[in-house]
């Protein structure tokens, strides 16, 4: 490895010179890179030094830039099988985020300073549930690279292990009755005010929990009103692609409370009939999208039971506030109106991956058990047991 200076005339007679650094890289193979200052020069060669030793160094002549590296990381996710909507946001980090910035830089000159930089810049305008996505996207664009063979390190990655913990995570608001999960009354007061073909579908979400998405995909076959339960199997996607689930746990049987029975009897002789046999199909026999729902009559029926927000707005944005809905009423007392399920099973009705997710989500919702009237009522048990 040696910096040497190199001199030549131009064409035009002019005489020019530049310092090149000659190296062999981890690999014994051959490169070349010229600099205007020596100084540069030597600052590069100091630093392939330590890069080759570690094992880390790539040269720019194998490199790409960042856009470059993102179109083919989308390229893996599209051949991996991933959903569109999954692939739209991905395109949409690197159009409107990623490629404005740093598209023009080589994964070669991508530093943590740079990365944390680039960090900061998208701080200014936009959320912070954006930034993470976006660095998350950025991370996983390196990792593509490193196993393309365009660079040898995952600077993103990198960064993010020196970091112990997440300000978000410590900060993490819990899930609040009332401000985040609908009341028992609240709930009451919508069901007095639903109607229409959309009814039945609703108070599904309401009894047994499933998603937007599974609702949506739900078929007839897959709901059995003898044995009062349904089995999700499918779903429909933002784009109304009927799919297979996005995890195996998400695949369940959900037990059906009579009234929630007989609805849905009635329902199907008036359903609309099509080829997908999907239990809350449009009038052609298609699934639904999901803004219709919400907007035509999840907020409406809101609106005429007076849950409000302080705008006079619906007070609950999504569907998934149903789905917390389901999760309480699974987990309260049996004294307070609800299942009192143990943790396993809510898990496994809400098609959890892991019952870790669901205590992250809903664990603060379980009773306690060490209240003043049980711990006494414990203390004389005890006491009789040793006397």
């Amino acid at each position: 490895m040696s910096v040497r200076r190199r001199a030549w005339t131009s064409p035009n007679g002019e005489r020019k010179e530049a310092w090149v650094v000659d190296y062999a890289d981890q690999d014994g193979e051959r490169h070349i890179k010229t600099f205007t200052r020596k100084k540069d020069a030597d600052d590069y060669q100091a630093q392939v030094k330590v890069d080759v030793r570690a094992g880390i160094h790539t040269a720019d002549s194998r490199s790409t830039t960042v856009a470059k590296a993102g179109d083919l990381w989308v390229v893996t996710a599209t051949n991996k099988g991933l959903e569109p909507a999954t692939l739209a946001q991905y395109r949409d980090h690197l159009k409107h985020h990623i490629v404005p910035l740093i598209g023009g830089v080589k994964l070669t000159q991508l530093t943590a300073p740079m990365v944390r930089g680039f960090e900061d810049r998208l701080a200014q305008d936009r959320s912070p549930a954006m930034v993470r996505k976006v660095m998350t996207s950025l991370g996983s664009i390196l990792a593509d690279a490193q196993e393309r063979g365009l660079v040898t390190q995952n600077v993103v990655r990198n960064l993010q292990r020196g970091r112990r913990v997440r300000p978000d995570r410590r900060r993490k608001r819990k899930l609040e009755v009332g401000i985040d999960i609908p009341t028992p009354a609240e709930i009451g007061a919508i069901m007095a005010h639903l109607e229409g073909p959309r009814r039945p579908l609703l108070l599904t979400a309401i009894f047994a929990g499933l998603r937007a998405s599974e609702l949506r995909g739900l078929r007839w076959k897959d709901i059995d009103l003898k044995r009062a339960e349904l089995h999700v199997r499918q779903r429909a996607d933002c784009y109304r692609r009927l799919g297979r689930l996005k995890t195996a746990a998400a695949e369940r049987k959900v037990p059906l409370p009579p009234m929630l029975v007989n609805t849905l009897r009635e329902w199907k002789l008036v359903c609309p009939k099509g080829e997908r046999d999907l239990a809350f199909p449009n009038r052609r026999g298609n699934p639904e999208y999901r803004s219709d729902i919400v907007y035509r009559s999840y907020h409406p029926a809101q609106i005429a039971a007076g849950v409000v927000d302080t705008k006079g707005q619906a007070k609950y944005g999504g569907l998934h506030a149903l789905r917390h809905f389901y999760a309480s009423w699974c987990i309260n007392r049996k004294a307070d109106g609800g299942l009192e399920l143990p943790l396993k099973i809510v898990s496994a009705r809400l098609g959890h991956a892991s019952i870790k997710m669901t205590a992250d989500r809903y664990g603060h919702l379980f009773p306690s058990a060490d209240d003043g009237s049980e711990l006494a009522a414990g203390e004389k048990a005890l006491w009789r047991s040793i006397s």
